[in-house]
């Protein structure tokens, strides 16, 4: 097996598991993708995760398909995205057919209803240790503009209630002005230099 092929391999069969194991939605994912792509198999390293999980979270449709798209697209480009979608996608489908064929059983079982709510306290735990890892990550850049957004955007949405959707509006009008500035910045010492 050539090495594109078993990069490919382990490419699905990492996204394969993780999305067989993750219970409680997107940010669970991230925690374990972080384990497996920036720890484990060093494919990534830690300010590529934190792109990865700002653009997935602003991208539409679902957080673990956006982010098999971006790591699938930087491990071997499009086929490996093709790859890392399929291996995503497969769990949560194979799990709901089997699902809705014993739907009635599911839902009236006591114990099924006790294991989820279980796996809730879990998840929470994960989600939670997600924002720790990212604020942590957030705060390294020693970027006080960065800083005061992130402390600025909890505020926002979790006393004031106001919509997700605004404040990642408000977040990229931010960045596309800071990147602005920058540029321009950037000319201004330039054409400084060669003036000299």
């Amino acid at each position: 097996m050539n090495e594109k092929c078993k990069k490919l391999w382990i490419l699905f069969k990492s996204m394969f598991v993780l999305s067989s194991c993750t219970f409680g939605g997107g940010f669970v994912i991230v925690s374990l993708m972080k384990k497996k792509y920036v720890e484990e198999l060093k494919w990534l390293d830690e300010d590529e995760m934190l792109d990865v999980t700002a653009l997935t979270q602003s991208a539409p449709g679902p957080l673990p398909v956006n982010a098999s798209v971006i790591i699938g697209y930087r491990m071997a480009g499009v086929v490996g995205s093709l790859v890392a979608i399929l291996g995503t996608i497969l769990p949560p489908m194979i799990i709901i057919s089997i699902i809705s064929l014993f739907y009635d059983q599911f839902r009236t079982n006591k114990y099924v209803s006790l294991a989820l709510q279980v796996m809730r306290a879990g998840v929470a735990a994960v989600i939670f240790d997600v924002v720790i890892n990212l604020a942590k990550n957030v705060c390294k850049t020693k970027r006080i503009l960065y800083i005061v957004m992130m402390t600025a955007s909890f505020v926002c949405t979790y006393l004031l209630g106001v919509s997700a959707m605004l404040i990642i509006f408000i977040c990229l009008g931010i960045g596309i002005a800071e990147l602005i500035v920058s540029a321009i910045n950037r000319r201004r010492t330039s054409e400084v230099k060669e003036a000299e």
